[in-house]
């Protein structure tokens, strides 16, 4: 076997393009693009060449080689969605916030969680922070129900509303502060 040598598996549904050799060590590139590494006596040669193997593989390869230009072609410019995105995010599950949790029942938990959202609140009113998204997780809602009833207390000072579907799914209320121009 050579360099550029098409290849199958024995006992295996994969096959490829021999890409390096060294010793008793193979290395392919499979019809996904991955590379992968077998002994020798591991593979079969393919006599003549594979065509729709070798179409596969070269595709691959050109789609790789363009995606690595395109990295290298990038703007500066920042993009609408991350102008408008969360500036704070707080995850309130309780493992995120306590390292142990075995001295705590469901109330000193829930109770924990909800003090941790009036401290984040009171620190970007200070801070002049205008977005906060408070990850509270789907579960059985408790979380989230006690969560809008904290927001509630800050009338006319907040607004909040689901935070994007396609980032946090419906585990997540973003919370927008209106802050004064002092």
């Amino acid at each position: 076997m050579k360099l550029g040598d098409y290849v199958s598996v024995l006992d295996e549904d994969v096959s490829g393009k021999v890409v390096s050799i060294v010793g008793n060590k193979i290395t392919i590139i499979d019809l996904d693009g991955f590379q992968q590494q077998y002994l020798k006596n591991e593979l079969v040669f393919q006599p003549g060449e594979l065509s729709d193997l070798a179409n596969s593989i070269e595709n691959i390869s050109e789609i790789i080689s363009e995606k690595e230009q395109k990295k290298h072609n990038f703007s500066s410019k920042v993009k609408s969605k991350e102008r408008t995105s969360p500036q704070m995010e707080v995850d309130l599950h309780i493992h995120q916030l306590v390292s142990n949790t075995r001295n705590m029942d469901n109330f000193e938990m829930l109770n924990f969680q909800l003090e941790t959202a009036r401290r984040k609140i009171a620190f970007a009113i200070t801070k002049k922070i205008q977005k906060i998204v408070f990850i509270h997780g789907v579960g059985e809602g408790v979380l989230k129900y006690e969560l809008i009833r904290v927001l509630k207390e800050y009338e006319g000072r907040l607004k909040f509303y689901d935070a994007d579907y396609q980032k946090y799914g419906l585990g997540a209320t973003e919370v927008y502060i209106f802050q004064s121009k002092q």
